[in-house]
């Protein structure tokens, strides 16, 4: 992945960013990918405030502003929103692991956040929201292929097997049916799968060490196929979304859902090769084995959705957003990770691999769960 300014390139992005707001707030700026978008938004002379309630584990890059605080907090919310012209909302909670247990803190941080984020706007004048959604609010475990914005419905609120999925369906709705009240769109861009140079926000996975990492089984079917999207074409659809709500591209993207995806199909198991088959070292302590055998039991009941194809077209991203996903292989990603960690990485050496074990365990108990259900 060479070629990229400051280890980013953003330079790339420049004839799209003329309708970015001179000033920006990213929720969930502390994630993975609301950082990473935060440092392309700098990157590109714009000024950017990242808002979250922990702090980032990376360093904040020249025109970032970091703001602790919380989307639940609406007093500490509208402060910090004066002269932000628009929000990137990726702030979310309860996508997996431990975390689909604490149903009151998923509800109001993802339905309740949502609401205040969307008051905000209303009373800050923020004329641009960016939404950043979830596949499950389409998908509940039953095959799609090359499924689209308007072939595929919302998924019925009682039939979410997650309050996770639940709660991003009902945000969505509210942000859907804010857009023009009063002010000029706001569009939800859909987020598939992210794989990221160095961290993935919200994942069971993650939670026992850095490199962090999401992975998503098809697992039952040997044929299965998903959707990847690289966290720097998520970034980019979210910019191009961004620019979709400006006069100059007539609001093309105002009160409308995209599918975000790499723009391929792959099978989990070949394009998971590349990974599992390096010679790097791995360290495991004890009790990176012990987190490890409570999240794979937590996660057994996340098999029904996603032991099953679930394709996405992106045509639509394309043609109204000029989306043009840019082609990333796996072992780039990791090898650049690797070579670059985050800060205070070294002090997580033990624990930095432990995502592997935490895979083999996954796997194992997916294998059992399937052969239970035959």
């Amino acid at each position: 992945m060479g070629g990229r300014g400051g280890g980013y390139g953003w330079q790339n992005f420049d004839p799209f960013l003329r309708g970015v707001a001179s000033k920006v707030l990213v929720t969930g700026g502390a994630g993975y990918f609301g950082h990473r978008l935060g440092r392309a938004l700098a990157g590109a002379g714009y000024s950017v405030i990242l808002l979250d309630i922990v702090k980032p584990r990376w360093d904040t890059p020249q025109g970032v502003v970091f703001h602790q605080g919380d989307v639940r907090d609406f007093d500490s919310l509208i402060e910090v929103c004066q002269a932000v012209d628009c929000i990137f909302h990726a702030a979310s909670y309860g996508m997996s692991g431990p975390e689909q247990l604490k149903k009151e803190q998923i509800e109001s941080i993802n339905v309740g956040g949502t609401s205040n984020v969307i008051k905000a706007c209303l009373q800050r004048g923020v004329s641009r929201l960016v939404y950043t959604s979830t596949v499950n609010v389409a998908f509940a475990g039953q095959p799609i292929e090359e499924g689209d914005e308007d072939s595929v419905p919302y998924v019925p609120l009682d039939m979410h097997i997650d309050h996770y999925s639940r709660t991003k369906a009902i945000a969505e709705a509210m942000v859907l049916e804010s857009n023009g009240h009063p002010l000029k769109g706001k569009p939800t861009v859909y987020m598939v799968l992210c794989v990221g140079d160095m961290d993935i926000q919200s994942s069971e996975y993650g939670r026992c060490g850095s490199p962090k990492r999401l992975f998503s089984f098809s697992f039952g079917n040997q044929e299965a196929r998903i959707n990847w999207v690289h966290v720097d074409n998520l970034v980019m659809a979210h910019i191009l979304a961004a620019d979709g709500l400006t006069p100059s591209k007539g609001y093309v993207a105002s009160g409308q859902a995209y599918f975000i995806n790499d723009g391929e199909a792959v099978n989990l198991f070949e394009w998971f090769t590349p990974l599992v088959s390096s010679d790097w070292p791995v360290i495991l302590p004890l009790s990176s084995v012990y987190r490890s055998l409570t999240v794979m039991v937590l996660s057994i009941p996340q098999v029904r959705n996603i032991a099953v194809t679930h394709t996405f077209r992106i045509e639509k991203a394309r043609r109204e957003l000029g989306f043009n996903p840019r082609k990333y292989k796996l072992a780039d990603s990791v090898d650049q990770y690797l070579q670059a960690g985050p800060v205070r990485a070294n002090q997580q050496l033990g624990s930095s691999y432990s995502w592997l074990l935490i895979l083999l365990l996954s796997l194992a108990a997916l294998l059992i769960y399937c052969w239970e259900c035959c």
